[in-house]
């Protein structure tokens, strides 16, 4: 199961194309760099809005994982936060809860960063590089602010697909209780993002599917925020932002279970022409940032597929068309058992040796078709291609 941002696949999240399917804007004054809004359009003073924000049980951060400005302002909001709310502790959808001994460790400053990767299982967990969480990580540890891993491992959210919650003992899933169901508007929201899947062509049951592991994804999430607000603190999570907008996911899990004031905060990409504003509802407040990729790092080359985990290596779901693995011959069902040299046992190995590679690389694999083994090479684009 992949969640609204993709985290064990090599396609971009598609939350943010979902602003132009969903009615409404708020309103046409044009917004500039630096800003805060509300839902309705209108600009907040930051002192009155973080004053009000420290009165929260939980605020959310909303995010799209490969944009590094999205990090930035996240980073600068929790700084806010922590002004007013010294007491917070920040939940983190990038970690299962299996990784939250390296976290405890990490904020009492006894690992590095190498260290931390490595005993959190980082590349394996999610599939995005660390470097663009490292800012939010430090800035916790030079404050000791705890860090919860709020997040399933991926086999036990598989399980609880499969077997049913009921079926799958209380203590084996951390005493998460079963999410309650998606609104409509939810299940409209989700369809449009399957839509973009390369799969998504045919719901079915392929969308069922997809919807009931959003909702344990959700509902982990707001689990793990709950426990932090029972001991009277301020719970702060971050995460992406198709897990927010309009309130649906994590922030109507929140409210089934008792939590009456969350905030959802998101970034929004100033228009210069002035053109577009936030949809009305999407959030309780907007931060402006300058449109653009003028400030982000270069784009992380893709290998164009999205993968789960198969006993022999990683298996290819599906192809972007257009894509290298499209041009390499990578086709649905194979399965890669090394990359580079190196043995891919999970998706987060194939997706570590994929981040280091460079424009013009080629990339040896070795893939079962049909049970028999071959040899593929995968060319990234050269600069300028």
């Amino acid at each position: 199961m992949k969640g609204l941002c993709c985290r064990r696949s090599c396609v971009l999240p598609a939350s943010l194309l979902l602003a132009a399917l969903l009615s409404g804007t708020a309103g046409a004054e044009c917004i500039s760099p630096g800003e805060w809004r509300d839902s309705t359009g209108q600009q907040l003073s930051p002192d009155q809005l973080f004053q009000d924000l420290a009165e929260a049980e939980v605020v959310l951060l909303g995010e799209r994982h490969d944009r590094m400005e999205h990090h930035r302002w996240q980073l600068h909001t929790l700084a806010a936060l922590h002004a007013y709310r010294p007491d917070m502790v920040i939940g983190l959808e990038m970690l299962p809860r299996s990784a939250q001994p390296a976290l405890d460790a990490w904020v009492a400053g006894e690992l590095d960063e190498s260290a931390f990767v490595e005993q959190s299982n980082w590349g394996q967990a999610w599939g995005f590089d660390v470097r663009l969480y490292l800012p939010i990580l430090h800035f916790a540890r030079m404050h000791r602010i705890p860090l919860l891993a709020i997040n399933l491992e991926q086999p036990l959210i598989a399980r609880i697909m499969r077997e049913g919650w009921e079926t799958v003992p209380p203590e084996a899933r951390y005493h998460i209780t079963p999410p309650t169901p998606a609104s409509e508007g939810y299940r409209d929201y989700l369809g449009a993002v399957f839509a973009e899947h390369p799969t998504g062509a045919d719901e079915g049951d392929g969308f069922e599917r997809f919807v009931s592991g959003q909702l344990i994804w959700d509902r982990a999430m707001a689990a793990g925020l709950v426990a932090a607000v029972a001991d009277d603190r301020l719970a702060v999570g971050v995460m992406g932002s198709g897990h927010l907008e309009y309130s649906h996911g994590v922030p109507h899990q929140l409210r089934d279970l008792g939590i009456t004031d969350a905030r959802v905060l998101l970034p929004w990409q100033a228009d210069p022409a002035c053109t577009e504003a936030p949809p009305s509802g999407m959030a309780d407040a907007f931060f402006a940032l300058a449109d653009g990729d003028r400030h982000e790092p270069p784009r992380p080359l893709l290998l164009g597929v999205r993968i789960e985990d198969d006993p022999a290596g990683v298996r290819v779901r599906s192809v972007m068309e257009d894509s290298v693995a499209a041009a390499t011959g990578l086709e649905a069902d194979d399965v890669i058992t090394s990359a580079s040299g190196s043995e891919t046992q999970v998706p987060g190995d194939l997706q570590a040796v994929v981040r280091r590679q460079q424009p013009g690389n080629v990339m040896p694999l070795t893939v079962l078709r049909d049970g028999e083994e071959m040899e593929l090479l995968a060319r990234f684009p050269a600069m300028g291609d």
